[in-house]
C-alpha cells in the first residue's frame, strides 16, 4: 500500500507534519514497514479539505485528531 500525505503550505498549517510522524509510529507499531510506502507531497489541488492524504487511489481528508481512525479503517483492514 502506498500513502501519500500533501505537506504543502496549506496541509502543513492544518497539521500534516503531525499526520506524518503519528503515520510514521502507527507503521513501525504495526510492523508495516515492508508493506506500506510513506510519502509526501507538496500538493494535491484539495488546499480547503484539511491534510489531503492518499491511501493508494483512494482520496482522504485528516487531521492529526483522526490519523488513529483513517490507520485502523483504511489501512489494517486492507492488511
Amino acid at each position: 500500500m502506498k500513502i501519500t500525505v500533501c505537506i504543502g503550505s496549506s496541509c502543513h498549517i492544518k497539521g500534516s507534519k503531525q499526520v506524518v510522524e503519528q503515520l510514521q509510529d502507527l507503521i513501525r507499531e504495526n510492523n508495516l514497514g515492508d508493506k506500506v510506502e510513506l510519502s509526501g507531497v507538496f500538493c494535491m489541488g484539495k488546499c480547503q479539505q484539511g491534510v489531503c492524504v492518499k491511501a493508494d487511489d483512494e482520496f482522504h481528508s485528516l487531521s492529526p485528531e483522526n490519523v488513529k481512525d483513517f490507520f485502523a479503517s483504511s489501512v489494517l483492514t486492507k492488511m
